[in-house]
């Protein structure tokens, strides 16, 4: 038995010790009671980790200070782009001041109309608006809402002239798509992730009674479905393979079956591709796809013959900058066009192509280096897009057919003060393979310039790399806090992320994930050689795949860093696929039961590494590790977090004070939560990082 040796550690009374024999080798995992959430041993042992870190941050000098800033930071009206309707807008806001976004409707001149607001369902601030759509003729919205951070809730449909329920709710759905039939009886598609409230794939409820037909079954394993109506006649359904990796889609037309009955016919069927379509004013279905096209293209096709030997070339990829996003639209004079996005290395930049030619027209004036996200087309044909940068918070833009900057939306919103300045340099560093591996380093930067640019300053370097999602620089309170306060931060852009395309993402995936360690491992060398901080003055920081990364490259490099952040990680990758969502990972990861792919989940485990190093090496000194968990996170369990702080907590020499701190929270979980939730997280972390880092109040 591999016991907890540091100071008030709570072991289980009389544990067992657990001892898995995989592909011939024995995997030790003293931990596993840890893994019952609510048994009386794991909450008493959870008792003493929350005294334990609650006696810890009290001494953190800039925990107060970090909440202040961060809460100043956000408190600002924060809207979402706009649905439109016939005579009316649909859309978010979260008003400054207040925990969630509400749902609200704009018509005419008048002021927005709260349809929904999960704060006065549930003063509490437990439950979450998680999704939601509006019906065609804007006479019903479909609701979704989760309570205590389980993302799985319920589905309801609201009248928008008023939000009185109508007909039964959809119980226990996480994240459905919900596309309504076009036709006079109010019914809708939804999809169904699991099958412990029925068969999993895309049904048909009808709203007044709840009477329900599945049209499409997921039979592959472990897939995501997805639904979309397209142009209020094409049924769009896609199984996603893996996130990031591959989608299947088939198309069906409405106005030629019924819609219990739909004739599905192929667009992409077992092509690795991941591929996202949309349908343009002109009829025609456009194609983001990765599929031929590492860096992403876009791709024309009728929908009468979807198939990928009819698809056209539209926009060509264009190595070094991912096309992230997209949205048919308005031209200048009139017919189609493209609003086009690509990210370079974390910076969004955007241009409006000819939808025949693929020529771009022109360029869209950004407001500065920073994101462009979720576009989406009005019936006139303007684009609306949100924007954000390091230094400003999101906010909405309307492009007009034609017109190369946006205007700000909602009309009237308050104008944007001047933002902090913020300099943005890349540093390039060689991994252990020899690959050049780009780090985005940010620094505050006042009227004039109080320190050298390489001094060397407390700096947090965070990294993801994973499902090939590029990293992308919008707004954070929480960067911009640490920054003001005069620290630097830094983001490795490793590979398993889609920063350089789909390889880039493949190069770090499966058994390939070591190499995404390595780049971090060099990502933290380079800075430190570069003289921009020390390694004591050095914080690792990562959520989810993230968290995972930077305990991977902490465990195997121990003196890489001072100090460790890892939120809501995977730690345990020899189980990871019976907890959570990790079933649903295993392309991006492998899986345990493949021979090769164990050894090299095996080679870079960090709850493996941490155990493996209480036996092997003892009195090895790992850096100081705050971890965080959320009882009700459904996405990577909180049983990971909670066995590598034990696992961690086994391993420790450090007298008087544990190196490894655990923040675990109930009645949230991996998603959004209310503002004050937030901000406490944030500023506990941060000032978590500028106490290992030696960061001075201001």
């Amino acid at each position: 038995m591999v016991r907890n040796r540091a100071p008030g550690a709570a072991l289980a009374p009389d544990p067992v010790s657990v001892v898995d024999t995989l592909h011939g080798r024995a995997v030790p995992d003293p931990y596993r009671w840890l893994e019952t959430a609510d048994s009386p041993e794991t909450l008493r042992w959870l008792e003493e980790r929350s005294r334990e870190y609650e006696r810890e941050a009290a001494t953190w000098p800039l925990r107060e200070r970090l909440a202040a800033l961060i809460r100043s930071l956000v408190d600002t009206d924060l809207w979402s782009p706009p649905v439109h309707r016939p005579g009316a807008a649909f859309a978010t806001v979260r008003p400054s001041g207040t925990e969630h976004p509400r749902l609200v409707v704009l018509a005419g001149d008048g002021p927005p109309r709260t349809l929904y607001d999960p704060a006065a369902e549930d003063p509490g601030g437990r439950t979450t608006l998680d999704a939601w759509e509006p019906s065609p003729d804007g006479s019903l919205v479909a609701v979704q809402t989760s309570s205590g951070g389980v993302e799985r809730g319920g589905l309801r449909v609201l009248r928008a002239d008023g939000g009185a329920p109508v007909g039964p709710p959809v119980p226990k759905v996480r994240y459905s798509h919900v596309a309504w039939v076009p036709g006079d009886v109010p019914s809708f598609y939804y999809v169904r992730r699991d099958g412990a409230q029925g068969v999993r794939g895309v049904w048909l409820r009808r709203v007044a009674d709840g009477a329900e037909t599945l049209v499409h079954a997921c039979t592959a394993p472990d897939t995501v479905p997805g639904v979309r109506i397209l142009g209020h006649r094409w049924l769009l359904v896609t199984e996603s393979h893996g996130t990031g990796h591959r989608t299947d889609l088939w198309l069906a037309d409405l106005a030629a079956t019924a819609p219990g009955r739909p004739v599905l016919r192929p667009v992409q069927v077992g092509a690795e591709g991941e591929t996202e379509a949309r349908l343009g004013p002109d009829g025609l279905l456009y194609l983001r796809t990765t599929l031929g096209a590492p860096w992403r293209r876009i791709c024309s096709v009728s929908p009468e013959e979807p198939g990928t030997e009819h698809w056209r070339e539209v926009v060509p990829e264009e190595r070094g900058a991912t096309l992230d996003a997209f949205a048919p639209c308005g031209g200048p004079g009139g017919g189609t066009a493209l609003f086009v996005s690509r990210t370079r290395l974390g910076i969004s930049e955007a241009a409006v192509h000819d939808a025949r030619s693929g020529a771009p027209l022109y360029a869209v004036d950004l407001p500065g280096e920073g994101m462009v996200c979720a576009p989406e087309t009005a019936p006139d044909g303007s684009v609306y897009l949100g924007y954000a940068d390091v230094a400003t918070q999101q906010r909405v833009l309307c492009l007009p057919p034609g017109e190369r900057a946006p205007r700000p939306w909602p009309s009237g919103a308050p104008v944007t003060p001047p933002s902090p300045t913020v300099e943005r340099t890349v540093l390039w560093c060689r991994s252990g393979d020899g690959t050049r591996v780009p780090v985005t380093v940010f620094t505050a930067v006042g009227g004039r310039r109080a320190r050298p640019p390489a001094d060397a300053r407390p700096t947090i370097l965070h990294a993801y790399g994973g499902f090939g999602r590029p990293r992308q620089f919008g707004f954070s309170a929480t960067v911009l806090a640490w920054l003001l306060s005069g620290g630097r931060y830094a983001v490795a852009h490793v590979r398993g992320g889609g920063d350089a395309g789909r390889g880039w993402h493949l190069a770090g995936s499966g058994r390939a994930k070591p190499r995404a360690v390595e780049d971090l491992v060099a990502a933290a060398d380079a800075l430190v050689s570069a003289g921009l901080c020390t390694r004591r003055r050095l914080c690792l920081s990562g959520g989810s795949a993230g968290g995972l990364l930077v305990l991977a490259a902490a465990t195997a490099r121990p003196d890489l860093c001072g100090s460790v952040i890892a939120s809501a990680p995977l730690a345990d990758m020899a189980r990871f696929e019976l907890m959570g969502l990790g079933r649903m990972w295993t392309r991006e990861f492998g899986t345990a039961a493949d021979p090769d792919d164990f050894a090299a989940l095996m080679s870079y485990s960090p709850y493996h590494r941490a155990l493996d190093s209480t036996v092997h090496t003892p009195g090895r000194r790992f850096p100081s590790v705050l971890l965080t968990g959320f009882h009700g996170d459904t996405r990577t369990d909180a049983a990971h977090p909670r066995k590598m702080c034990a696992a961690l907590l086994a391993a420790a020499r450090e007298e008087g004070r544990p190196p490894v701190l655990l923040r675990y929270e109930r009645d949230v979980g991996h998603g959004p939560r209310a503002v004050s939730r937030a901000v406490g997280l944030a500023a506990d972390a941060h000032a978590f990082a500028a106490h290992r880092t030696g960061l001075s109040p201001r």
